[in-house]
């Protein structure tokens, strides 16, 4: 790592995904971010040798669809590259998609989305994983997510839903898939749901009940949030 803090490359592929709440630790630690949009058609560096560690975020494209989004395959060269030289790599959502998918595993739609607040439960493993440690057995999370994935091979499951068995995973020691994101804040949320409200109404989740649970939910979800991110950030110092 470097002496000014880590220098991570963050993937996005939705401009409101961004690091959210993850962000202020990245600045607490005297850390910075290259920032790729893969959306908007910009490429990925050629090389990660400038990086300590690499961030992918959440987007509402699947990562089956490669010949509609040609960037994803892409993304996973960058990942066989990441697992190579041993860095960490973090994946929210369909970024922990790309994650399993390149580790071999299968990711396929699922009948019901899941938005909103859901409970997640921590397995056993995840009770004992460093990043997780004193999280609640079982905590309130945010979901945006409409595929779910098996459990890549040589990994392990962390967290696990009522509708999804995986929803967090750790590969190695520094590898971490967060199918939920433990980075939402409100105003992503808001815009999300402003830019994808057409899945709101298939899965018969309102708005107000999306942003209402910030009151409720919100602050302990940050709390959460940056404890792990701060945690991951660790990693790429050893």
């Amino acid at each position: 790592m470097s002496v000014s803090g880590p220098h991570l490359l963050v993937v996005q592929h939705s401009t409101p995904e961004d690091l959210g709440s993850f962000a202020s630790v990245l600045r607490d630690a005297n850390g910075r971010a290259t920032v790729v949009h893969s959306h908007e058609g910009q490429a990925l560096p050629q090389s990660l040798e400038e990086f300590d560690a690499v961030v992918l975020m959440g987007g509402p494209m699947g990562v089956y669809e490669e010949q509609r989004y040609p960037f994803l395959l892409s993304e996973l060269k960058l990942l066989e590259n990441a697992f190579r030289v041993d860095i960490p790599v973090l994946g929210v959502c369909l970024g922990s998609q790309l994650i399993a998918r390149a580790l071999g595993a299968e990711v396929k739609p699922r009948a019901q989305k899941e938005i909103g607040w859901y409970d997640l439960r921590l397995t056993e493993d995840g009770k004992l994983d460093p990043l997780f440690d004193g999280f609640p057995a079982q905590f309130t999370g945010f979901h945006w997510h409409g595929d779910v994935f098996d459990l890549p091979k040589s990994s392990v499951r962390l967290a696990s839903s009522d509708l999804t068995r995986t929803q967090a995973f750790r590969y190695g020691s520094k590898v971490y898939g967060l199918l939920f994101h433990l980075e939402m804040t409100a105003e992503i949320a808001a815009e999300m749901a402003r830019l994808f409200h057409d899945e709101l109404l298939e899965a018969g989740v309102s708005e107000e009940d999306v942003l209402n649970g910030f009151e409720r939910h919100g602050e302990t979800l940050q709390h959460l949030g940056r404890t792990f991110f701060s945690r991951w950030l660790a990693l790429a110092d050893k």
